[in-house]
């Protein structure tokens, strides 16, 4: 049973469902633009979970609810979903960049990809840590931005055509890409095989908020020194490079819960998942509190109308047939 469902197939089989998934909504919307813009007569209601590729949409709407207290009621969806991956980040280490997120599927992939022809490298450590602080500067620069704005100026943005149809235009971008950003994303990709977890490695900067998170919630990776045998496997394969055999208890801001470490470790109970530093919990924890925290703030967002839009259909479909990038 355990050949059957190791942490490595248990994490791609929850990611693989996502992904199933978030395909599945990117059809909807496609559906939902073609009756807004006028060009199909079948209504198909705009699927909330597009919004979750909104981040920073999201991260407008948590200042407005903190500055006004009010709920984002633009893309109410997204402001929802932040909050469960913020959640999720807490209380189950980076979760949802280990597996939920389409990114961090892609990054896993390519991981195997990259192992594969004996590439996925870590850089040494005078290159690594500097590029790691990358994507604290993104965070530091997008915080700047949304918390530097005042009131009037976050609700005319959160209000304004161009916030509005933002899911639409995100979808145009990936639909009908520019050279430069065809060129981009090869890079990327190239970058992913050579290096493990290039972007979210180094230039994620939501990753780098729940890195954030992670490092102060509760649950680690507890290495039992009096059992290690200093074979160095779990650091070998860390797709986040940690060196996990040096540590008594792995806090690491890049540890995304994948519980590779454990998996490869050949003896038993010498790494695992604990919670506060001591109660020791199975190692599909991280993965399915993941889930259940989604699932359960999905369900309290559509309860207490926290999910879809409360905008006229009229006045939905007057916007995204004005505001759309076609």
């Amino acid at each position: 049973m355990q050949k059957i469902l190791s942490p490595g197939r248990f994490r791609l089989v929850i990611q693989t469902c996502f992904v199933i998934f978030f395909v599945y909504i990117g059809f909807r919307f496609i559906a939902f633009l073609a009756w807004a813009g006028g060009t199909s007569e079948t209504f198909v209601s705009k699927p909330g979970a597009i919004e979750g590729f909104l981040p920073i949409s999201a991260l407008l709407g948590l200042r407005w609810l903190t500055i006004t207290g009010e709920w984002d009621v633009v893309h109410p969806a997204g402001l929802s979903i932040f909050l469960a991956v913020l959640l999720i980040a807490f209380l189950c280490r980076k979760g949802f960049c280990g597996y939920i997120c389409p990114v961090g599927f892609l990054s896993n992939v390519l991981e195997r990809v990259g192992r594969s022809i004996h590439l996925a490298r870590i850089p040494p450590k005078w290159l690594d840590i500097p590029l790691i602080g990358l994507k604290y500067i993104l965070l530091g620069g997008f915080c700047y931005a949304v918390f530097s704005m005042s009131e009037k100026a976050l609700g005319m943005f959160i209000h304004s055509s161009y916030n509005m149809t933002s899911d639409a235009q995100m979808l145009a971008f990936f639909l009908h890409p520019s050279l430069t950003s065809m060129s981009v994303f090869g890079g990327l990709f190239v970058c992913n095989i050579v290096i493990r977890n290039f972007w979210c490695r180094y230039l994620c900067p939501y990753g780098a908020l729940l890195g954030l998170l992670a490092w102060v919630g509760p649950v680690h990776i507890m290495r039992r020194s009096s059992l290690c045998i200093d074979c160095g496997k779990c650091s070998k394969h860390c797709p986040s490079g940690i060196s996990v055999h040096e540590k008594k208890m792995v806090r690491s801001a890049e540890c995304i819960g994948c519980v590779r470490c454990v998996e490869v470790c050949p003896v038993t109970d010498c790494l695992s998942v604990v919670v506060l530093g001591r109660k020791s919990v199975s190692w599909k924890f991280v993965g399915i509190a993941s889930v259940a925290v989604l699932l359960l703030v999905w369900a309290w967002a559509k309860l207490y109308g926290r999910w879809e839009s409360e905008m006229p259909l009229y006045m939905l479909k007057r916007i995204y047939t004005s505001g759309m990038v076609h």
